[in-house]
């Protein structure tokens, strides 16, 4: 019967990437015209990440390495290991990618240790510096790519153990080396496209 279990946390980005059909604006096909908000399904779906990155992170990596059983570990294909909570929610974002439901995720930084997670376009860099003076977030708004709309959420993202900041602090290739626990360490951005 255990082999049958499903997180709740799949379960529920599960009914939410399934509702994206659904997101605004409704098109013709859409009965009744009514949507989710692109606002709400960010939220949602950000809601699912950062759950399941805290349980990630506290149940499984922590957990692990206290009791000497296997460690987080940034080349951890080669040395067996955990990926790191970063490398985590990269992956999972990657993957939701490869579906071709149009809805992408990353983090991303003003200060990222690899340069591919540094933002993309002007308004995930405005968006990163709002975030960095004003934490609060998340910073909301419709971007084009070709001829395509996307509605995009940078939410912050908070080194929420002490392993992020002694990762960030001590990797050669960091450019910032002074995180402190709960700082603001660069963003979660979550794309939906605009039909």
């Amino acid at each position: 019967m255990d082999r049958y279990r499903i997180a709740p946390g799949a379960i529920t980005l599960a009914f939410v990437l399934g509702g994206l059909g659904a997101a605004l604006p409704a098109g013709k096909d859409s009965p009744g015209g009514a949507g989710i908000p692109p606002e709400r399904v960010a939220d949602y779906v950000h809601a699912v990440l950062e759950a399941d990155r805290t349980i990630y992170t506290t149940y499984i990596v922590n957990r692990l390495q206290e009791k000497g059983i296997v460690a987080a570990a940034e080349h951890w294909e080669q040395d067996n290991a955990l990926p790191l909570p970063a490398q985590f929610l990269q992956h999972s974002g990657r993957l939701v990618a490869e579906k071709g439901r149009g809805i992408r995720y990353r983090l991303i930084g003003l200060s990222p240790i690899y340069q591919r997670n540094a933002p993309a376009t002007d308004f995930e860099r405005k968006a990163l510096e709002t975030l960095r003076d004003q934490p609060n977030g998340p910073v909301r708004g419709l971007v084009s790519s070709g001829k395509k709309q996307y509605f995009q959420a940078i939410y912050p993202d908070r080194a929420v153990s002490a392993a992020c900041v002694t990762c960030h602090n001590n990797h050669p290739l960091s450019p910032k080396r002074d995180f402190k626990l709960n700082d603001v360490m660069g963003g979660i951005a979550i794309t939906i496209p605009v039909e």
